[in-house]
């Protein structure tokens, strides 16, 4: 699906990958989780990637949230999110940051001890944010969070991706709702079926027709 794909995520920044369906973008995302083979260099933190477990790949700071959520429907809210601790030890930290996911996501605490099959759209979407902020990433890798979320919701969780950006979590971003994506995103990068064709800054590529037309 990817031909040369060559970008950087710098740190503290949200970068965004936009592209139409089939291009590649989840791709990416899943190379980088250790969730697909690839051939090349992914480097995180200055260590390649391509031969580190999945799972290893979570400890080193990189939390994926994937098109269409994932979360565990037959477990409750609270068991979702204290899945994604299973390799911290920091006990007080993890209880911070559970807090701190619960502010962030209010809805949730309302509803800590409900099957997270049985919530909203949005509110799933939140609960796959929030897991993944568990794990106390320091990159944070979001497949298409606006998919099927209401116009309003996708407002509410667009400020909060960018709240989450300002707490210094690095974000790459893989969206299909191209203006809102450049909007908040410091650097932005367009994928055409599996190649990088446009890079600049958000600003940049928002008032660029070549985007339109790709």
């Amino acid at each position: 699906a990817l031909h040369g794909v060559s970008f950087q995520v710098p740190r503290g920044q949200i970068t965004t990958l936009i592209s139409a369906n089939g291009a590649g973008k989840s791709s990416i995302l899943r190379a980088i989780s250790g969730l697909t083979p690839y051939t090349g260099s992914i480097i995180f933190e200055g260590q390649d990637l391509q031969r580190v477990q999945a799972h290893r790949i979570v400890g080193l700071g990189i939390a994926h949230v994937p098109e269409g959520r994932a979360i565990f429907g037959n477990l409750t809210v609270q068991e979702n999110l204290r899945l994604a601790t299973w390799q911290r030890r920091d006990r007080e930290a993890i209880e911070a940051d559970f807090e701190r996911v619960l502010a962030t996501f209010p809805r949730l605490r309302e509803r800590l001890r409900q099957p997270a099959g049985t919530l909203s759209g949005g509110e799933q979407q939140m609960l796959a944010v929030g897991r993944a902020l568990m794990s106390r990433a320091s990159l944070l890798l979001l497949d298409e969070p606006s998919m099927g979320m209401s116009p309003r919701l996708v407002q509410e969780l667009f400020a909060i991706i960018q709240d989450i950006n300002r707490a210094k979590t690095t974000i790459l971003l893989v969206e299909q709702n191209a203006n809102l994506a450049l909007r908040i995103a410091s650097r932005a990068y367009v994928l055409e079926t599996g190649m990088i064709t446009l890079a600049g800054t958000g600003p940049e590529l928002l008032g660029d027709p070549r985007v339109k037309a790709a």
